[in-house]
C-alpha cells in the first residue's frame, strides 16, 4: 500500500514516539540496547511496528524521543526508515534529551514532552499524538484522529479489551455510554472489570491524542509537582475531571478473528509474542501486503539448506520458523523457532522454540530449547541449553516460564562453563556501521 495525499488533518497533526525507556523487565537483551531497539520476528525491531503504522496511516511529521543506549536505535532509524522529503515537511527524526527546561534525564512519559515543549513551539501543531515504541499492533492512527476530533475531545486515549490479569500491569479505565472516560487508574492490584464481562477490562494502550494547548498545560503544570510525571498515573487522572477526555476502542488492522495487542515488557511476553509467529497460522499476520510492515535489513545470501536428504543420521531441516537470510541449517533441526540474520545451526544440533539472534553460531550435536539467545553467542559443540534448567540458572537468567536467556557477548566453552566478552563487562566494545545493536 502506498499513502495518498496527506490530509490537512494529518498535516497539522505532529507524532512523538516515546523510545528512550530503559526496558529492566527485558534485561538482558537491554543491557545493550534501547527496548525499542531489541530485535523481533527474526528482521524487525520492536519500533518498526509503531513506524509502520505511521506510514502505514499516512503520518509523516514524526519526532523519536530517544534516551537510554540509543546508538544501536539511532542507526536503525538512519538505515530504515529516511522515508520521507524535509522540504516537504515530512520527517522522522530522533531528538535525545535536550535539558532545556531541566537539568535531568527524561523523569516520565509527561517529562518527556514537558522537556520537548520548544519542539512543539517550533513546529506549532493543532494536536500531538503519542505512541510508545514498544508496542506490537497494527493500528490507523487517522482513524482515531478523525475520532477526536469529531468528539471535540482534549484527549483520547486508545483502549482495548484485555484480561484482568494483565490489566494490572497496564492503566485500566471506566467510560460512560458516549465513551467519555469517567475513571482511570495506572497499573491496579484489583482492576476494575468491564461492566458486560467480570473477566475482562478495558485498558489503555499508551497512545494519546492530545490538542496541543490542553498537552502543553497539563506537563507544565504537573512538572511543578512532586510526580512520577507520568501521563498513566498523574496526567490523564487529573484531565478526566476538568477536560474532554474520550477513549478510542481500537480498531486493528490484523484482519484476525481476536484483536492484536502485545506489551513485549518482559522476557516472557517477549519469547511469546515470537512464538505467535510460527503458528500455522500465526496470530499476528506479517504477510499482508495491503498493511506492509518495514524495516532495515543487511545484504546477506539466501537460506541455505544442507543435507536435505538424509546422511550419516543429519538433515538440515526447519520446521514452522522463520529464518531470515543469510541462515545455513546445515544438518541441524530447528522447529517452532525464530532465526536472525546469519544464523548457524550445524549438524546433529536441535533448536525447538527458541530465539536466535544475529550471528549465533550452534555447534554439533548441541542442544537447544525454549530459549533467547542475543547476537553473537557461539554455542559449542554438544552443549545442552533449557534441557536442565537448575544447571542454567547456575550461568544464565531462567524466567518464571522458564526459558532461558543468553545475553550478547556471552562466552561459552565446551567444558559448560560460561562468562561475559570484556567488551560485555563495560569495555569499549567498537561496533562497525552496520553493527546495529
Amino acid at each position: 500500500m502506498y499513502p495518498g495525499p496527506i490530509s490537512s488533518l494529518l498535516r497539522s497533526t505532529l507524532t512523538m514516539v516515546l523510545a528512550g525507556g530503559q526496558g529492566e523487565r527485558l534485561y538482558p537483551l537491554t543491557r545493550d540496547r534501547a527496548k525499542p531497539a531489541v530485535p523481533f520476528g527474526g528482521i524487525y525491531r520492536i519500533i518498526d511496528f509503531t513506524l509502520s503504522n505511521c506510514v502505514n496511516s499516512n503520518i509523516r511529521r514524526i519526532y523519536v524521543l530517544t534516551q537510554y543506549k540509543s546508538d544501536s536505535l539511532n542507526k536503525h532509524l538512519r538505515l530504515g526508515w529516511q522515508l520521507f522529503h524535509e522540504e516537504l515537511g515530512e520527517f522522522i527524526c530522533s531528538i535525545p534529551p535536550q535539558f532545556r527546561n531541566s537539568g535531568y534525564w527524561y523523569k516520565g512519559t509527561a517529562d518527556a514532552l514537558y522537556q520537548n515543549i520548544y519542539t512543539l513551539q517550533q513546529e506549532r501543531p493543532q494536536r500531538v499524538l503519542i505512541l510508545a515504541g514498544d508496542h506490537i499492533y497494527k493500528m490507523d492512527y487517522s482513524e482515531m484522529l478523525s475520532f477526536h476530533e469529531e468528539r471535540g475531545a482534549d484527549l483520547t486515549v486508545a483502549a482495548v479489551e484485555v484480561d484482568l490479569e494483565k490489566a494490572q500491569s497496564l492503566g485500566v479505565m471506566a467510560v460512560d455510554e458516549t465513551h467519555r472516560v469517567v475513571h482511570f487508574v495506572e497499573k491496579p492490584e484489583s482492576p476494575p472489570p468491564l461492566p458486560d464481562n467480570p473477566n475482562r477490562a478495558l485498558a489503555s494502550m499508551g497512545i494519546y491524542v492530545f490538542d496541543t494547548d490542553t498537552l502543553v498545560r497539563a506537563v507544565t503544570e504537573d512538572a511543578k509537582r512532586d510526580t512520577a510525571h507520568d501521563f498513566g498515573k498523574d496526567i490523564i487522572p487529573r484531565l478526566i475531571h476538568t477536560q474532554n477526555v474520550f477513549a478510542y476502542n481500537f480498531r486493528d488492522e490484523n484482519k484476525k478473528e481476536t484483536k492484536y495487542w502485545r506489551d513485549v515488557g518482559t522476557i516472557d511476553s517477549y519469547w511469546e509474542a515470537n512464538m505467535d509467529l510460527v503458528d500455522v497460522s500465526p496470530l499476528f499476520n506479517l504477510y499482508d501486503e495491503s498493511w506492509p510492515l518495514r524495516t532495515y535489513q543487511e545484504q546477506c545470501p539466501p537460506v541455505k539448506t544442507v543435507f536435505a536428504q538424509e546422511y550419516e543420521g543429519r538433515i538440515g531441516l526447519a520446521l514452522d520458523s522463520l529464518i531470515a537470510s543469510g541462515c545455513i541449517i546445515s544438518g541441524g533441526r530447528v522447529q517452532r523457532s525464530v532465526l536472525s540474520p546469519k544464523v548457524r545451526v550445524n549438524s546433529y544440533a536441535q533448536v525447538y522454540e527458541s530465539i536466535l539472534m544475529e550471528g549465533v553460531q550452534v555447534g554439533r550435536y548441541a542442544r537447544i530449547r525454549r530459549a533467547i539467545i542475543d547476537k553473537d553467542v557461539i554455542i559449542p559443540d554438544g552443549y545442552e541449553i533449557g534441557h536442565d534448567l537448575d544447571e542454567d540458572r547456575r550461568k544464565f537468567t531462567v524466567t518464571p516460564q522458564r526459558i532461558v536467556v543468553i545475553p550478547k557477548g556471552m562466552v561459552l566453552d565446551s567444558m559448560g562453563s560460561a562468562a561475559l566478552a570484556p567488551a560485555a563487562m563495560g569495555g569499549v566494545e567498537y561496533e562497525n556501521d552496520l553493527d546495529r545493536g
